[in-house]
């Protein structure tokens, strides 16, 4: 009733025709929506899928994984392990961001970097919030159900030996590609193709439907390299344990199978963890033993003999008097350790005698001694194909006075790496066939190129095996149970001005079984700091344990029993121009 008693009644004229007014206009609304959905669904149907598609239809990658590596014997040494990342449609997202301090929270990021980062990307349909995420946080990430959130599965490259073998097989980055090692000179073999599908995504982002497959995945191909996963233990082992006992700044080891060049083993210290690296030090990561020069010191005595045989000028008892122990050049004085006398050759390799190369290299043309060097592979690239690798340096003949060609007969004035000191002593090993050096594991016979005669090589093994015999400047490196040949080297490292009168180089290269050697190993120690130096004392007693260890992990045939002895005949006699 309205405040004056008035009730409108039902018939009053003016109530009817409001109703059909608004009736009316309620008839003609749903006519209008109904025609407006029958012109949508016949005239704009394409479209409108088309639209709809674009929202809702994606294409997706198919991730595939990067290729296995292995050692020779199929022990894995680099796998890629799914993962999930976890991403973002920025618009979708910020429009429920009482949800986001919940997300970093799991994650461990900043909220608020969380939020300025989507916002500074909102016109993106992608954005990466955390990548390679353990399957479980991934899991409690979607569980929240946050809007335009998806995950994308990856791969996580884990390296099982950890810190054992960083250095050369180095590391793939955060997109699985190869930055440094063998993961990139393999690159291009290693690197999977991801595939591509189209799927339909509802608003949260969720895959509900696969379409179809656009293209598929190609995996990496798997990679078997020569290196044997025990040897190279023992070789980081002992090489570690070196440079603790000594306090030296740094070291480097390789093992070679002189038959074919493969490496068996390459450590070096100090080294890094490929699955943790937050605190990279970057001078961790070098393989010194193709990346680093020294010069090689007394290691280069055997290719001023094999020149000084092949010249025809000497035979193996020819003896150079060494007497008084010094001998001076062109007013710089060359000295031994000791007046030794009259040496032969092999008294020159096994007593190391400076005075003897010196009048050795000085008696033969600056071209011959350089073509000894050359040939084997002195200054030059050893072709493995490591990234980074360095060629030393080895100058003109042509350049070379007295002084240098005197310097030279005891390695100093040339500068080499460790892996090219031991490719040089495998054509020692192998009856003068140098072999190519080789990181996967092979089948067929080594690429070899001569570089001495047979005989020359012979002879040398021979002379060789007196450095590490009583009298030698190694017995430390001996071998129970097997014939050892090889040499040290003690070098005086550079300084400004010279050479530094306290700071060393140790090193020792050899072979065993030396009747017929099946292995070839280089220890190189820097700087030794606890007051031994010389490589006899130092690198020598490493080169014997790993060798031991390697000879008996490859069940190689002791050469030095006694009963051995009683009933091996003699070796062959060869002749001088054996070739």
């Amino acid at each position: 009733m309205s405040p004056l008693g008035y009730r409108p009644s039902a018939q009053t004229p003016g109530y009817n025709g409001r109703r059909r007014l608004v009736l009316a206009v309620m008839g003609l609304g749903v006519v209008l929506l109904l025609g407006r959905a029958l012109y949508l669904q016949l005239q704009e149907r394409e479209f409108l899928l088309g639209e709809g598609d674009a929202r809702h239809l994606r294409v997706m990658p198919i991730p595939a994984h990067r290729g296995m590596i292995v050692d020779r014997n199929g022990e894995p040494l680099a796998i890629s392990t799914p993962v999930d990342s976890i991403w973002a449609v920025p618009r979708e997202t910020l429009a429920a961001p009482e949800q986001l301090p919940k997300l970093a929270a799991m994650l461990g990021i900043d909220a608020g970097n969380l939020v300025r980062q989507l916002a500074a990307r909102a016109t993106r349909e992608f954005v990466y919030i955390e990548r390679r995420v353990d399957p479980d946080v991934a899991a409690r990430a979607m569980a929240l159900n946050i809007p335009g959130i998806n995950l994308q599965r990856e791969y996580r490259r884990y390296y099982p030996m950890g810190e054992v073998a960083s250095q050369l097989l180095g590391f793939t980055d955060i997109d699985d590609a190869g930055q440094e090692g063998l993961e990139l000179a393999f690159d291009d073999w290693l690197s999977a193709e991801a595939g591509a599908k189209r799927v339909i995504k509802d608003r949260l982002g969720r895959i509900v439907e696969d379409l179809e497959r656009i293209s598929a995945a190609s995996p990496g191909k798997d990679l078997r390299l020569s290196l044997d996963r025990r040897i190279q233990y023992l070789a980081y082992r002992e090489l570690k344990a070196a440079v603790t006992q000594h306090h030296a700044r740094s070291g480097s080891a390789v093992v070679l199978d002189p038959r074919t060049g493969e490496v068996l083993a390459m450590v070096n210290q100090p080294s890094f963890n490929p699955n943790n690296r937050e605190n990279l030090n970057t001078e961790a990561t070098r393989n010194r033993v193709v990346t680093d020069v020294l010069e090689p010191g007394s290691t280069i005595k055997p290719f001023v003999i094999a020149a000084a045989i092949q010249s025809g000028r000497y035979a193996p008892d020819t003896l150079i008097d060494t007497s008084p122990g010094w001998y001076m050049v062109r007013g710089h004085t060359i000295q031994d350790e000791h007046d030794y006398g009259p040496l032969n050759l092999a008294g020159v390799i096994r007593k190391s005698s400076n005075v003897g190369a010196t009048k050795i290299a000085l008696a033969m043309t600056p071209a011959r001694l350089w073509d000894s060097y050359r040939r084997a592979g002195f200054g030059a690239l050893t072709e493995s194909g490591f990234p980074g690798e360095a060629a030393g340096a080895l100058s003109s003949y042509k350049g070379w006075g007295d002084v240098e060609r005197a310097t030279l007969a005891f390695g100093y004035g040339v500068a080499t790496t460790p892996l090219q000191i031991a490719r040089a002593y495998a054509a020692i090993a192998a009856d003068g066939l140098m072999p190519s050096i080789s990181y996967t594991a092979t089948d067929q016979a080594a690429v070899r190129a001569r570089v001495m005669s047979t005989s020359t090589a012979r002879r040398l093994r021979g002379m060789l095996e007196g450095v590490v015999s009583v009298g030698g400047t190694a017995p430390m490196a001996s071998v129970e149970g097997y014939r050892v040949a090889g040499k040290t080297g003690t070098v005086h490292k550079s300084a400004a001005g010279g050479y530094a009168q306290n700071r060393y180089v140790s090193i020792f290269v050899g072979m065993a079984p030396a009747s017929e050697p099946a292995l070839v190993s280089v220890v190189v120690i820097d700087e030794p700091g606890d007051g031994t130096y010389f490589g006899g004392q130092v690198a020598a007693p490493v080169f014997s344990r790993i060798m031991a260890g390697a000879l008996r992990l490859l069940d190689v045939r002791p050469d030095n029993l006694p009963h051995l002895q009683a009933h091996t005949p003699p070796a062959p006699r060869v002749a001088p121009n054996d070739a």
